[in-house]
């Protein structure tokens, strides 16, 4: 075999190599077993044993990040992958690192398959929840992806398996997916000091998720196994709904949306999966990430949020009141948007360097040049972090990420019921979207209403995904699921409205630089040129080590179209 470079098999054979080199130098009537170390003879013994292998696997979970700046609604600085820019690279992270996980999971399913004890297939139910997960975040980037089932031995030939269908993909995921959930726990069975681990809920979550994914992407593809997934969405998105273990977190009344995302939001019954942290073990410096790199709404995302009556910015009737002051388009509008984007003036306990506070923001836009808008959500009340953690402690902020909350199946709900039928019923509205929209204190979203306002009921429910979701990392996905990035991702990204609105008084935009930075209403236009093909960049490219690779040991790893 000509291995011409360490690649992600390496991974996938770790532990191989010295296991048996140790095992061929001995001889029969020796003693195998090593006394003074951990080796899979002595190890894969108890419970316990299985659940520490499984802790490895929740080190991949996804940490905070800027991912929503690869789509149309955060921007921080051009992102090759929003605009159309995206060059193939030798290695990806995202690939090296999930084949790894997926092979520590083989090794706890091949370890633990045959043992009948309850606890061992606990884990081993955790372990394939991981290898979906993980199959999962190669599949809604790259398709089909070559399926590694067992831990590889050095002249195993899967080391050059070819790449499955998006179908047999799919189809593995849902069907580790189905498996874990039978030994899985549910939410209400987890002792104290197990909250956070991987329950039946997650799994039935992860279900509904790529269910949809599949279901929509197939059917905007003209795919036949479209309706397939739609049913699977919505049987495991109903089953969570009907089972009563999850629901919206209300703690905080009219103010629960904002604080859902900060500490007081952790465990509560809205978590349905989270990456967690705890400060000065595993914490964070995010809302300063969030300052200081930026992670600021565009005016795509800004004008997505509805009046306070229901009603789109854009229709006859609307009382939104405009972009002439700094605070007008804030008033009488959803109330999650003034959850998620500061209004201008807020007095908040952040520390920005050298001000101490930010007691009159229009002054103070050098937080921001590229749209004008700052993030709220995430935006901690701890007196204690935000006194802390610019000063170099990055392990002060300590609230989750949730990475699958109950909103989530909600919204997977009513738009699998649409998209299988072409409707929804009212009952149906208020069994999942309306839930969302009396926590925000809007009106319902009912059919008689879309009717009477010439409004298209899959683009409500769409409008309701993204700000409910919004800057939590799915508005890429969905972009590409739709098959609407062609549309969307290539228009300008704007701001502000500068001219003709108060903004056009305040240092930095009332330079006359700025007005050769705006476009013909006005708008503060952030990166313009962009593009996306619409024949090769609905999927990323496979890393080019991994299909040289292949190709230099006589098999071939097929790229993706027009790479």
């Amino acid at each position: 075999m000509k291995l011409k470079y360490i690649n992600h098999r390496k991974l996938l054979i770790a532990g191989v190599f010295i296991l048996a080199a140790f095992l061929n130098g001995c001889k029969k009537d020796l003693n195998l077993v090593s006394e003074d170390s951990i080796t899979d003879a002595t190890f894969w013994k108890t419970g316990a044993d299985f659940k520490l292998a499984a802790n490895n696997l929740y080190n991949g979970l996804d940490r905070f990040g800027f991912e929503d700046t690869e789509s149309d609604i955060a921007f921080n600085f051009p992102n090759s992958v929003s605009n159309g820019n995206l060059q193939p690279a030798e290695t990806v992270n995202l690939w090296t690192d999930s084949y790894g996980y997926i092979r520590s999971s083989n090794n706890i399913i091949e370890k633990g398959s045959a043992n009948a004890d309850q606890e061992i297939k606990r884990y081993v139910a955790e372990a394939k929840f991981f290898r979906a997960w993980y199959y999962w975040k190669l599949l809604r980037l790259y398709g089909g992806v070559p399926l590694i089932t067992k831990v590889l031995a050095t002249n195993d030939p899967a080391l050059f398996a070819p790449r499955s269908s998006r179908t047999e993909t799919v189809d593995f995921i849902m069907k580790d997916l189905q498996e874990a959930k039978a030994d899985l726990p549910l939410q209400s069975a987890l002792a104290s000091a197990d909250v956070g681990r991987i329950t039946q809920g997650a799994a039935l979550a992860l279900t509904a998720r790529v269910a949809l994914f599949e279901g929509t992407w197939g059917k905007f593809r003209a795919d036949g196994n479209a309706t397939k997934y739609l049913d699977a969405a919505i049987t495991a998105s109903r089953d969570l709904i009907n089972s009563g273990t999850y629901g919206l977190y209300t703690d905080k009344g009219e103010q629960s949306y904002r604080y859902l995302f900060l500490e007081n939001g952790d465990d509560s019954r809205e978590s349905i999966l989270d990456r967690r942290y705890a400060r000065n073990i595993l914490g964070h410096d995010i809302p300063y990430q969030y300052d200081g790199n930026g992670y600021n709404p565009t005016r795509k995302m800004v004008d997505l949020y509805l009046d306070k009556n229901g009603l789109p910015i854009t229709s006859p009737g609307t009382v939104f009141k405009g972009y002439g002051t700094f605070v007008s388009e804030f008033q009488d509008r959803d109330p999650r948007m003034t959850m998620t984007m500061i209004i201008p003036g807020t007095l908040t306990n952040r520390v920005f360097f050298p001000v101490t506070k930010i007691a009159n923001w229009p002054d103070k836009p050098q937080r921001n040049f590229n749209t004008g808008y700052i993030l709220y959500k995430y935006m901690s009340e701890d007196p204690l972090a935000n006194n802390s953690g610019q000063n170099g402690d990055a392990s002060i902020f300590d609230f989750d990420r949730h990475l699958i909350r109950y909103a989530e199946v909600l919204l997977i709900y009513a738009e699998a019921v649409f998209e299988k039928a072409g409707a929804i019923s009212d009952g149906d509205l208020d069994l999942s979207i309306n839930k969302l929209r009396d926590r925000a204190g809007m009106p319902h979203l009912t059919n008689t209403f879309v009717a009477a306002h010439n409004l298209d009921m899959r683009n409500e429910i769409r409008r309701e995904r993204t700000v409910e979701l919004t800057l939590e990392g799915f508005r890429y996905d969905d972009l590409r699921r739709w098959k609407t990035a062609e549309t969307e991702l290539p228009q300008d990204v704007k701001g502000i409205k500068i001219t003709g609105s108060e903004w056009a008084s305040k240092t930095p935009y009332s330079d006359p630089s700025y007005l050769t930075k705006v476009d013909a209403n006005g708008f503060l236009i952030a990166e313009k040129s962009r593009k996306f093909d619409p024949n090769k960049d609905y999927l990323q490219p496979l890393p080019t080590k991994e299909v040289a690779f292949y190709q230099a040991n006589g098999h071939k790893l097929e790229q993706n179209p027009g790479w």
